[in-house]
């Protein structure tokens, strides 16, 4: 299975750590996140990854260059201008011709990706998310889910009156190559405002996978989550298989 990692955002809420580095190459535990998350992917069969940049991008690339010292293949993908957590998968189409993994650069998990794989080829749906519980749901995408998983609504960062459930979207996605021909084909499009919310009203299926409570999983991108990772994360994440 290939995957894309989102990377390319400017890290606005870290300025000024962001300033001069981008947010996944911010150090953690002596390596930088997204050296972490290569090794979570790596650890569960994943060779061949894609990258997409925008906010100082070499320093990206001079860090892992071709990704054999990691044991993977990285293509990388240049934005000039940023397309969103969705454009820039339509932008590698012909990247993704099989069952694909959508990871945010800011996101640090030891989720079990065989566990979250099974659960979405058991369901045969278009996509399948991973879901965690929240403290605070207005800062996140919002899902309800039915009786069997499937997912009937979702509802990015919602105002305080419009919270429904505590189940948030983890930024770990599993998708079928068909969801990129209902990404537009040019412009910025997002997968939580614009893409999944158009696969529900056309009554298209996708599904959510609550992770299990004793998985680590957080987003650094604001300085209170960086220092919670620093706590959770800071002897490294030991993969699961």
């Amino acid at each position: 299975m290939k995957a894309m990692i989102l990377a390319a955002g400017e890290g606005t809420r870290l300025r000024p750590l962001t300033a001069t580095c981008p947010k996944p190459m911010l150090p953690l535990a002596g390596r930088p996140v997204l050296e972490h998350t290569l090794a979570w992917l790596h650890a569960h069969g994943v060779r061949e990854v894609a990258i997409n940049l925008h906010h100082l991008p070499q320093v990206i690339q001079d860090h892992f260059g071709d990704g054999e010292r990691f044991g993977v293949h990285i293509t990388y993908s240049l934005e000039e201008e940023l397309l969103g957590t969705a454009g820039a998968v339509r932008r590698l189409e012909d990247f993704f011709r099989e069952t694909f993994l959508v990871v945010y650069g800011d996101v640090l998990t030891d989720l079990n990706l065989s566990a979250l794989l099974r659960f979405h080829q058991s369901h045969e749906g278009m996509g399948t998310l991973a879901l965690y519980r929240v403290r605070n749901p207005t800062e996140c995408g919002l899902v309800q889910l039915d009786w069997d998983g499937r997912i009937r609504r979702f509802l990015e960062k919602p105002r305080p009156e419009e919270v429904f459930t505590d189940l948030a979207n983890a930024g770990v996605y599993i998708l079928e190559p068909q969801v990129i021909a209902h990404i537009p084909p040019v412009g910025p499009s997002d997968f939580g405002r614009d893409v999944f919310p158009q696969l529900l009203e056309r009554g298209l299926a996708l599904y959510g996978y609550i992770i299990p409570a004793t998985t680590r999983l957080i987003d650094i991108g604001s300085p209170e989550h960086y220092r919670l990772a620093q706590e959770l994360f800071g002897q490294g994440i030991q993969e699961k298989g």
